[in-house]
């Protein structure tokens, strides 16, 4: 039997604990917050999952090198910007062999690592000599409907098809199917930047556009987040499969998008900050913002709809005016 550690016990740290648990596997989580881990302890409920019941069998710990020793697969469920301080705090328990799956999607700024290369990155620091197995696993998955067996599709992305395929075979059930890829930084590139579409998409809907304008920001904002893929190398493919535009479209067009939802906010005319934290919890959009950008610089490859976004958040801009500059452009051929 698998022992399996999870570190971060928000929503997607959760849903996927249950699904683990319920296939059997020994399942551990932690949390850098100990009164998230004794309120999940002892009610068994998560504040932000309704309806769902935590497994008995499912051990809580406040300790990190508990969650970390001895298991076979390590999960890290952390927002992207704390992955790199977690996987500091994990350094010393890692060991060789080990599976590390990383959940969390983002671009981390200046170094323009995705989220496995942080966890490669410290990792390394650490001890060079350990023998990393690392995987991405990313796609359409709302953490509100894995918790409750909807039907869902993901990827376990590695450059290591074997490593992929037994993370694969971990996390398949009747509920969730998986399949594989080996473009690791495609996968991960699509898992950050659709967030900032998705804002983009509850912006639009927030103005009170409909749905062919939403259409248009999923379609054109792909293509940007490829275009820019395939200048750092990435498989084309993968921008059509499910971390690429499977991805971007749940995200864009769901109530259960923090980053949609937050968007709708802003088209409304609230202040930035106060949707932030109206909102409540962590929005991957605003984060992935600033790498995105600087990914713009770098490959000097046009994004206008990420700029756009950019302009709104982080520069004031009037959402109608921006709209206004995006729709009069120069003529373009689409391909």
């Amino acid at each position: 039997m698998s022992t399996i550690g999870i570190l971060g016990a928000g929503t997607w740290g959760i849903a996927l604990a249950r699904v683990l648990c319920n296939k059997g596997y020994q399942v551990t989580v932690w949390s850098a917050l100990e009164k998230e881990i004794e309120f999940l302890d002892m009610s068994r409920t998560h504040p932000n999952l309704p309806g769902i019941i935590i497994p008995d069998e499912i051990e809580f710990t406040k300790d990190v090198s508990i969650a970390c020793r001895n298991k076979d697969m390590i999960l890290l469920a952390v927002p992207s910007t704390f992955i790199r301080t977690t996987v500091s705090k994990i350094a010393p328990y890692v060991e060789s062999g080990q599976v590390i799956v990383n959940v969390a999607k983002g671009i981390e700024i200046n170094t323009l690592y995705t989220m496995t290369e942080v966890v490669q990155d410290v990792l390394y620091q650490f001890d060079n000599n350990k023998q990393l197995k690392i995987v991405a696993l990313s796609g359409p998955t709302h953490a509100e409907e894995v918790a409750f067996d909807f039907p869902t599709t993901i990827v376990a992305s590695c450059e290591d098809i074997n490593v992929a395929e037994y993370v694969q075979d971990i996390f398949m059930t009747n509920s969730l199917r998986v399949y594989t890829n080996v473009d690791i930084k495609g996968v991960e590139l699509c898992g950050a930047l659709k967030n900032i579409i998705a804002l983009a998409a509850g912006i639009s809907q927030g103005l009170g556009y409909g749905d062919n304008a939403k259409a248009a920001l999923i379609t054109r904002g792909m293509v940007e987040i490829a275009r820019l893929g395939v200048q750092m190398g990435c498989k084309e493919q993968t921008f059509n499969g499910l971390a690429g535009i499977g991805d971007l479209v749940v995200t864009a067009i769901s109530e259960h998008s923090r980053n949609n939802r937050l968007g709708q906010l802003i088209g409304e005319g609230i202040n930035v900050q106060k949707a932030i934290e109206q909102i409540g919890m962590v929005v991957e959009g605003i984060n992935a913002l600033p790498a995105a950008l600087q990914l713009v610089q770098k490959y000097q490859v046009e994004m206008p709809v990420i700029s756009a976004v950019n302009a709104i958040i982080n520069e004031g801009a009037n959402p109608e005016e921006i709209v206004n500059l995006l729709m009069s452009r120069d003529k373009k051929v689409e391909f």
